[in-house]
């Protein structure tokens, strides 16, 4: 199964840029934005629409469309719009899967971009369930995991503290999970070889066959 944790996303500029801007925005009750059996699961805050907020998003939007490791990863053909939300002490998200369809928008990957360092709150990790367990992960302020939106997972319970973080969703152009991998990797292979006759090889290669797979 393929996981990315991608650091850096957001840079200690933007995430400060991002605190200083939350207390100019309205949260409401996040039940609103989950699907029907999702809904009786959530208990978090979302951001309402507003300059702050869109500010916000449009800085998270542009740092993650611009990481070469996320596009690399992701292969985006669309994007949802991206939620931030808020959990407080009592709040959790229980198990469930995220909608096959958001929008008119197929979610092949889900991803969570952190907003707090992990020592300001305790609890609220995000547990995504494997075959061999589930997997716990709280990471860096401006860290960011992507991983397939057909797992369940869930957000455990908050007890101390704030967690921010900015959530989203893509269709893929390419949409088997194996594909992306097997074409991550050519990418990382490509990055490491020196300019020449074969690294212009992988590219054609590697470029012929995303042509196949796209849009399948």
């Amino acid at each position: 199964m393929s996981f990315h944790l991608i650091p850096d996303v957001l840079d200690a500029a933007a995430i400060d840029a991002i605190r200083d801007s939350i207390a100019e925005i309205d949260f409401f009750d996040g039940r609103s934005t989950a699907g029907r059996d999702a809904a009786t699961r959530k208990a978090n805050m979302q951001a309402a629409p507003s300059p702050a907020r869109n500010a916000i998003l449009k800085m998270a939007q542009n740092a993650i469309s611009a990481h070469p490791v996320f596009m690399s990863a992701a292969r985006p053909r669309h994007m949802t719009p991206l939620l931030l939300s808020r959990y407080e002490p009592g709040q959790a998200y229980g198990y469930h899967v995220d909608n096959a369809l958001m929008g008119g928008i197929r979610t092949d990957l889900s991803f969570t971009l952190f907003l707090s360092d992990p020592d300001t709150y305790e609890g609220g990790a995000l547990e995504i369930d494997e075959t061999d367990g589930a997997r716990s992960i709280r990471l860096e302020a401006g860290a960011m995991i992507v991983y397939p939106s057909t797992l369940l997972h869930r957000v455990t319970p908050v007890t101390k503290g704030q967690r921010l973080a900015i959530v989203g969703w893509v269709e893929s152009w390419v949409r088997d999970a194996e594909d992306r991998s097997i074409l991550f990797d050519l990418d990382r292979v490509h990055a490491s070889l020196p300019d020449g006759s074969l690294r212009d090889t992988l590219a054609k290669a590697s470029s012929n066959l995303l042509r196949r797979l796209a849009g399948r």
